[in-house]
């Protein structure tokens, strides 16, 4: 199986890499007719090489100082690096700070190429050579091949054929998230076809005619074609350089540094929590409130640095630190950037991503540091808790858990089961949106609730339930009316409250009735069992309950709630038992009569069929258009539509 991998060049302007690319590939990589002219290269060009085994898309980035900033756009997604050193020339400045570069952004694996050997002795090559070897030491380069080349004459290409072959051979995959992520390096029009961008595919795959987002303008696109090293294909997957002719895009919209992404895992961010460290290099600090210029991914924005747990970083150390951004950029958990000062005249340092979408922190606010250094955890559950911690009352879903956290696609549930089954998180869902929230404040959320409840049945011991409106205003200060409904849904599926949409009750909670209450309590429903279809008028039972005609209200209530009277309008009631017969004989007349083609019935007939007066009659049909078992058409009720979605007792 053929194996892909990006290679990135790196090094001082004039020290022979696009020459070298053109004598291992072809193919002239300065494509600007300003490149042409002045024989240096100013933008990121692309060939491929293809060895045994092996397609290698291959980056050329400009060497100057003044273009580190394309430089550092092509150095996005790269799995391998060609450092390249002029034997005339040896090490350089932007010899040191592409390879500072290069150490920032994580590469592992790299070859180093010592061009123009044919211009110089065997002595000063050796020389050369060791030079490298101190300038190398202690990096990922420590133990890479050198091989002495020469575009000219051909000297020493298959030897460094070879040692990228072998390079690749040992170097493991960049791991797949399975998501899929390209930052755009270049946008420009194919005739007859429309924009094309190009870049580099970090994450997961892409297939022709499926819709991508566009980002920051959280757009779909859908991906008319694509192609790879030149041909077309049906599919991109990590590790490829890719061209995308984008439908219904106009090409002036398009630029460096936006992403295309699979929709919902990737946000648009101002506002980074980041783990910064300062080149040893460095004759400077980073200062607190430092301007700079971030590079992440392809993108290139100014940004103020917030150092959170000191007043500055030292060279050669690190520290947490926030970063406020100009603009949006796309970001995801341990995604490497660079930081160069304002004037982009130096490198001052870099690091990784900790939070892609931060809040503001507030500096040595200790408790908030320590959660932050645990996203630092190798431990994926212990960056999915941290994260989730952060999230908060708004929660998060899994796409962003996985993003927050450097989840997998297939790491997702597992991580979210175990979460719940620790007691870390809880799953609040409505219809196909997925919402994860941290344990702790719900628990506090619920035990709110909980107390409310107490306290309204203290105060109130004949009422089972309480309006439910006014247990959730308690909660007004969460400023979030879905959640706390979720948390009181969730109580009343797991049955620790009882009740219903309107009124709900602690499920321990039983009413403190008074033997003598108890007793009108057994009157009252005895009475509405006898009246049937013609209940009692509730002043009836005034002179009854004496001392207690105060409590009547309540008394109701407590019937209802255990389920012996069914309200049906403002002080009408019927006994339980009448109001299933109502229903059964209502919807069996209705649908024999439909049966039949006959029509409905009229409010004289359900008065009737029920032997009741039309004082309860209107009311009664009123009931059963409410709780969805009849409609009113014209003068008559007929069967509704759904008669599924009839209301009973719990709703």
């Amino acid at each position: 199986m053929t194996r892909e991998f990006i290679l990135g060049t790196a090094g001082h302007i004039d020290h022979g890499k696009t020459s070298l690319v053109k004598a291992l590939t072809g193919k002239d990589c300065d494509r600007l007719p300003e490149e042409k002219a002045r024989g240096i290269t100013i933008d990121i060009g692309f060939a491929h090489l293809e060895l045994p085994g092996l397609k290698i898309g291959i980056v050329d980035v400009p060497g100057h100082e003044r273009f580190i900033r394309n430089m550092l756009a092509g150095a996005t997604g790269i799995d391998i690096a060609l450092l390249i050193i002029a034997a005339d020339d040896s090490i350089m400045p932007q010899t040191r700070e592409h390879l500072e570069i290069l150490k920032l952004l994580g590469i592992r694996h790299g070859v180093i190429a010592l061009t123009k050997a044919d211009l110089v002795d065997p002595t000063t090559l050796e020389v050369v050579e060791l030079e490298i070897r101190d300038l190398v030491m202690g990096s990922f380069l420590e133990d890479a091949p050198i091989i002495a080349t020469s575009a000219h004459t051909g000297l020493g290409l298959e030897a460094l054929k070879e040692a990228i072959a072998a390079e690749c051979a040992k170097s493991e995959k960049a791991r797949d998230r399975g998501f899929f992520r390209l930052g755009i390096d270049r946008a420009f029009v194919v005739q007859g076809h429309g924009a094309v961008v190009t870049g580099s595919v970090v994450g997961g795959s892409l297939r022709v005619g499926e819709e991508v987002e566009w980002l920051p303008r959280r757009e779909m696109v859908r991906v008319r074609a694509l192609h790879h090293h030149d041909k077309p294909v049906d599919e991109v997957r990590l590790g490829m350089r890719a061209a995308l002719n984008l439908a219904g895009v106009k090409h002036e919209d398009l630029a460096r540094g936006q992403e295309l992404a699979t929709p919902g895992y990737l946000l648009p961010s101002r506002l980074l929590t980041v783990r910064l460290g300062a080149l040893a290099s460095n004759a400077k600090p980073i200062k607190h409130r430092l301007n700079a210029r971030i590079h992440l991914g392809t993108s290139e924005v100014m940004g103020t640095i917030s150092v959170l747990d000191a007043d500055r970083i030292e060279p050669g150390q690190s520290a947490l630190a926030q970063i406020l951004l100009e603009e949006p950029v796309m970001a995801s958990w341990g995604q490497p950037f660079v930081v160069r000062d304002a004037q982009a005249a130096h490198t001052l340092g870099g690091g990784t991503v900790l939070q892609p979408i931060a809040k503001r922190i507030r500096r040595r606010h200790l408790e908030l540091l320590v959660q932050v250094e645990r996203l630092e955890s190798k431990d994926p559950l212990v960056r999915a808790a941290t994260a989730l911690w952060f999230a908060g009352l708004e929660g998060t879903d899994p796409l962003s858990l996985a993003r927050d956290a450097d989840l997998s696609r297939e790491e997702i549930e597992p991580t979210i089961q175990a979460l719940r089954t620790s007691g870390e998180l809880v799953e609040s869902s409505t219809g196909q949106t997925r919402k994860l929230l941290p344990a702790g404040p719900i628990k506090a959320i619920e035990e709110k609730i909980l107390t409310t409840l107490g306290r309204l049945h203290d105060q109130f011991p004949l009422m089972s339930t309480h309006e439910r409106g006014h247990v959730e205003a308690q909660l007004s200060w969460l400023k979030s009316d879905e959640l706390v409904r979720r948390v009181v849904d969730s109580l009343l599926e797991r049955k620790i409250l009882t009740g219903n949409r309107k009124r709900i009750g602690r499920a321990d909670f039983k009413p403190k009735l008074s033997n003598n209450l108890r007793k009108l309590k057994d009157k009252l429903v005895e009475a509405y069992r006898l009246g049937k279809f013609q209940p009692p008028d509730p002043s009836s039972f005034t002179a009854l309950a004496g001392g207690h005609a105060s409590s009547m209200g309540d008394l109701y209530s407590v019937c209802e709630m255990e389920d012996e009277l069914v309200k049906v309008a403002d002080g009408i009631w019927l006994h339980a038992e009448s109001s299933e017969l109502m229903r059964k004989l209502v919807r069996e007349t209705l649908k024999i009569r439909g049966q039949k083609g006959e029509p409905g019935m009229t409010v004289a007939e359900i008065r009737d069929l029920l032997g009741t007066s039309r004082k309860f009659a209107v009311p009664i049909c009123e009931h059963l258009d409410a709780i969805g078992l009849t409609r009113r058409d014209g003068d008559t009720r007929v069967l509704a539509v759904a008669p599924h979605t009839e209301i009973t007792k719990g709703d």
